[in-house]
């Protein structure tokens, strides 16, 4: 019987940690985009020779 719980107790608590998460999913409402960040896509482009910049030493 011991080992019984000791096999399903983690189980348990898995399932619950993982029930949880989904509950936080459905309740807390998704963050939305701030007005100023910039989308990859429109962001300005690297000035000319930002390539040839060495990285610096550590």
């Amino acid at each position: 019987m011991a080992v019984l719980f000791a096999v399903l107790i983690p189980a348990l608590m898995l399932g619950v940690v993982l029930a949880l998460g989904r509950y936080e999913e459905l309740v807390l409402p998704g963050a939305d985009p701030q007005p100023g960040a910039l989308d990859p896509v429109t962001a300005p482009p690297a000035p000319p020779g930002a390539a040839d910049i060495p990285a610096p030493s550590p």
